[in-house]
């Protein structure tokens, strides 16, 4: 058995397949496969293509239940789920508050009261209401917009390689910028490994963790936050309060899939460190690694990891 692997630009992330094969034809045959299965996600779930149900939904008369795909509504509804199941600290309609903060310019300002409470009118999960016998989608309010920003690779993930075992594969991982879904074993029979990094150089691993069948995803503000007033602010948003995370660095949610990793990374670090890892010890079979803006770390009860040799 050997490992044979293609990287893929997708959905905004970089995704890396790994599959574990004999033959390199089959190999290949499969990584066609998952990367024909991701554009097939892309295209439906895509807040920025106008043929996905994303676009249509959004660019629709609020007012008017809209008809879409089993396969979207269902995400959407566990989405909604997963939002109640966090008391709104995951909502797919938080765009309207990351459009008020600027992370990539250099001076970073905090948007007015005024600003913030304006965009708030226009985020609440709660404000989605889902007829499941018609599959149709309906806003209750004026200038809602949903993204699967925050859930659909997790999504794409797990429909990867759930094709991939009925096609009869043993092993394999896919890593879509480093949140990892990984099932089976390494051709020397060994788990996989997934290492936690330092948020504050990325390229360091700081912790590892053997995984098997279960994927792990990471929220993290390596790259966009910034320090106003001796504080740092996360990009994530608490669709709650409008206001960016702060006192975080790094959550890391391990469990059995992708698409609820995904979601619950975002959610844990909305919910801070104590509440957070109380939140995941009360989830079976999932686990959790928080790194605060002090570098303390927090770890969910029953986590099996071992430190990196520097």
């Amino acid at each position: 058995m050997k490992i044979f692997a293609d990287r893929y630009k997708l959905m905004g992330s970089d995704f890396e397949l790994m599959v574990v094969q004999p033959d390199k034809a089959k190999a290949d045959e499969l990584l066609n496969m998952a990367l024909l299965e991701i554009k097939r996600i892309e295209n439906l779930l895509s807040e920025f293509l106008p043929g996905s149900e994303t676009s249509r939904i959004n660019n629709s008369d609020w007012e008017q239940p809209i008809h879409v795909e089993r396969e979207f509504f269902e995400l959407l509804e566990r989405s909604l789920n997963i939002s109640r199941l966090t008391k709104g600290c995951f909502d797919i309609t938080v765009g309207p508050l990351k459009k008020l903060y600027k992370f990539f310019n250099d001076e970073f300002l905090l948007p007015s009261n005024q600003q913030i409470n304006d965009a708030l009118q226009s985020v609440g999960y709660k404000f989605i209401t889902l007829d499941r016998k018609n599959y149709e989608v309906q806003f209750k309010k004026a200038g809602l917009r949903i993204s699967f920003s925050a859930i659909g690779k997790g999504y794409a993930s797990d429909c990867v390689k759930r094709m991939w075992m009925k096609e009869g594969v043993k092993s394999g991982v896919i890593n879509a910028s480093g949140d990892l879904n990984a099932f089976g074993r390494k051709p020397d029979g060994k788990q996989w490994n997934v290492g936690v990094a330092d948020p504050d150089d990325p390229g360091k691993m700081l912790l590892y963790v053997s995984v098997d069948n279960a994927s792990v995803a990471t929220s993290g503000d390596y790259e966009q936050y910034f320090m106003h007033k001796n504080i740092r602010y996360s990009h994530n948003i608490d669709p709650r309060s409008g206001l960016p995370v702060t006192g975080i660095k790094s959550v890391s949610v391990f469990s059995p899939s992708a698409e609820l990793s995904d979601a619950l990374a975002t959610a844990v670090y909305v919910m801070g460190s104590v509440t957070g890892i109380d939140f995941v010890n009360q989830l079976p079979g999932t686990h959790c690694i928080i790194i605060d803006d002090l570098n303390n770390f927090y770890f969910s009860k029953h986590l099996i990891y071992e430190e990196a040799v520097m």
